[in-house]
């Protein structure tokens, strides 16, 4: 079966033009590392079978690790055939594994049965991969939206969106706020692998969208557990800055409003992992303000150590405006931006 469906395989540059859902043979595990975004896992192999034939292959090679495969499959043929035929109607299933080999020709040779005419990618998901880490090595127009901790940066940047700008969540995609605090009450992170396929991704539809200008909040290399691409943080660090601040008293409220409401015992253990940076007085004080439930003087214990370090980062920007958008809305202030200089860094 390694040989059939030469003729239906791809490169991933004609297969991502194609219709029809992206289907992803590989074993869940894989899967949940990294993938497609979008593509739906219907995987060949469980963890356990998958791990089998790869213990059979080492030891006792290539022909008995086929076997086995056959005798692991037979069963689940019809099951297999079902879920394919859950998709005849969104086109030709894409289907990728790997390395592009014999899972993927399996599931090609059965959907070949049912008249559903597949295409493989070629190189399977290695292959996407390579695509994913070519997109950071390209030259973005990236504009960063900067400001200090409460500010109501990633709020402002979806009111962007909203009105036509093109900008990428990075704190979105990574399902974190950027903070020791910033996973309270965030679904789990994807992994550094998927949230890169995440974010080349969305860099690529902004792109052919043609998007003049690529917006960003202005981050750390590291957002929780996912790290941004090297390539794509040196073409952060060198681009325009437009800095937006608020009073203080606004920008602990909307701290108070994120992460009030994720209990004493969470906030302490996140001002706990900083405590050797805040410091013993502002750890006590902030420990204390959050055993009373004084959301409003913890914050203002931690501010302090955040301004400090974002605005050494913001001394580094080669480039920088600013606007004070106290007591506006995030709708507000976005469009106080676009009538303001925020146009020039749009150029």
């Amino acid at each position: 079966m390694s040989g059939m469906g030469d003729e239906i395989r791809r490169p991933i540059e004609q297969l991502r033009e194609l219709p029809g859902v992206v289907l992803d043979v590989r074993s869940p595990m894989e899967y949940a590392k990294g993938h497609w975004p979008g593509s739906i896992n219907l995987p060949l192999f469980s963890d356990a079978e998958r791990a089998e034939v790869g213990t059979t292959f080492k030891k006792k090679g290539r022909e008995s690790a086929v076997h086995l495969g056959l005798a692991l499959t037979g069963p689940k043929l019809s099951s297999l055939a079902s879920a394919l035929e859950e998709h005849r109607n969104s086109g030709p299933p894409r289907i990728y594994c790997w390395r592009g080999g014999m899972r993927s020709a399996s599931i090609a040779w059965l959907a070949q049965l049912l008249d559903l005419e597949p295409v493989i990618l070629e190189g399977g998901y290695k292959a996407y991969r390579r695509w994913v880490l070519e997109q950071f090595d390209l030259d973005w127009p990236l504009r960063l939206l900067g400001g200090r901790t409460g500010t109501g940066k990633t709020d402002l940047l979806l009111a962007l969106r909203d009105r036509g700008i093109a900008v990428v969540d990075l704190e979105g995609l990574a399902n974190h706020r950027g903070s020791s605090f910033g996973g309270l009450g965030q679904p789990p992170q994807p992994s550094t692998e998927h949230y890169e396929n995440l974010l080349a991704e969305a860099l690529h539809q902004l792109r052919r969208r043609g998007a003049q200008t690529i917006w960003l909040e202005a981050e750390s290399v590291q957002v929780g557990c996912c790290r941004i691409p090297a390539s794509l943080f040196r073409q952060m660090k060198r681009a325009p800055v437009f800095e937006i601040r608020r009073r203080l008293e606004e920008r602990v409220q909307q701290l108070v409003e994120v992460y009030g409401q994720q209990g004493g015992e969470a906030l302490a253990a996140a001002t706990q992992r900083i405590s050797r940076r805040l410091g013993p007085q502002r750890t006590d004080q902030a420990l204390r303000a959050i055993a009373e439930e004084d959301w409003a003087t913890a914050c203002r214990a931690t501010l302090d150590y955040y301004d400090r370090c974002y605005d050494r980062e913001l001394e580094r920007a080669p480039e920088r405006q600013n606007l004070d958008v106290s007591g506006l809305s995030a709708e507000q202030a976005a469009d106080r931006m676009i009538s303001s200089r925020f146009s020039e860094l749009c150029d």
